[in-house]
């Protein structure tokens, strides 16, 4: 069992894994796994990804602010679209039809001169990485796609019964794969490179090719798998929602960090992400 900030267990099999100590040394969530090893003959699930690869200290909350408090404008229009939706069509799941709807919520890219003004940010950015971050934005890179949101969701199966958990389980799922499937497909259609696409000097280890086009980066598929998780898991549960913003704002600025994005990507790919989320929970009756 995983369990993130704010919940302490009396179970003996638990062990605890710090996630960050945050500016003024206030300690932020911790991770908790069980302490047994995993079944050799199972695929490691995100909680034995995460066991076997623990977080670095992460961001501070200075740093990952002003991308939270963007990515958290987005959630007011979203619902806002979504009324328009579900005023249309229901509460009935018909996941192409919303898809292609969805696909045209996302907002046309930023003029030229808004995305190089950008761009330049990220530059900017760039030029005060540290050891410390690179390891923090590496971590958020790799397990900020899925893992984290199916550790969040993990840590609270025990306390219900175990139909409803697979349930919400693989509600999760669908709407971090639709988050995946919107967002690659619009990208592909608009069709802006990534930071470190137009500036190979950001991320050398990339080995970008002279002339490539992409990867593209608008909208972010980090932003709008978090947002879509983040939604649905706020709903079921609200009391944890701090929790699950921080480490959106955690994943948004690691983006930001490690030139995959610039702001504009983030914000539309937020957007996308709520929407999903709120068609999850209509779709599912919550």
């Amino acid at each position: 069992m995983n369990v993130l900030r704010g919940i302490k267990w009396p179970y003996a099999l638990i062990a605890l894994v710090a996630v960050a100590a945050v500016a003024v040394g206030a300690l932020r969530p911790q991770l908790v796994t069980a302490a047994t090893s995993p079944n050799p003959k199972k695929k490691p699930g995100a909680t034995d990804r995460i066991k076997q690869n623990p977080p670095p200290t992460l961001f501070t909350d200075a740093q990952i602010t002003a991308i939270g408090g963007e990515a958290n404008g987005q959630h007011k229009k979203a619902n806002a679209l979504f009324t328009q939706w579900k005023k249309a069509h229901g509460t009935t799941r018909d996941d192409k039809a919303f898809a292609a709807w969805a696909a045209q919520q996302v907002p046309a890219p930023p003029t030229a001169a808004q995305r190089t003004a950008e761009f330049h940010q990220v530059q900017q950015l760039a030029k005060t990485r540290t050891a410390a971050g690179k390891r923090a934005a590496t971590w958020l890179e790799l397990r900020g796609k899925k893992d984290i949101w199916k550790l969040y969701l993990h840590d609270q199966r025990e306390l219900i019964p175990v139909q409803r958990g697979d349930t919400e389980k693989a509600e999760l799922k669908a709407a971090l794969k639709m988050a995946k499937a919107i967002s690659a497909q619009v990208a592909a259609a608009d069709k802006q490179p990534a930071p470190y696409v137009l500036d190979p000097t950001l991320r050398p280890e990339k080995h970008i090719k002279p002339g490539a086009k992409g990867p593209y980066s608008y909208p972010s598929s980090h932003a709008a798998r978090a947002a879509a998780a983040v939604t649905y898991l706020s709903a079921l549960s609200p009391h944890r929602a701090e929790d699950y913003r921080w480490m959106q704002g955690e994943v948004l600025y690691s983006r930001l960090y490690m030139s995959g994005h610039v702001p504009s990507d983030i914000t539309a790919g937020t957007l996308l992400g709520d929407l999903i989320g709120d068609y999850e929970l209509a779709v599912s009756g919550r």
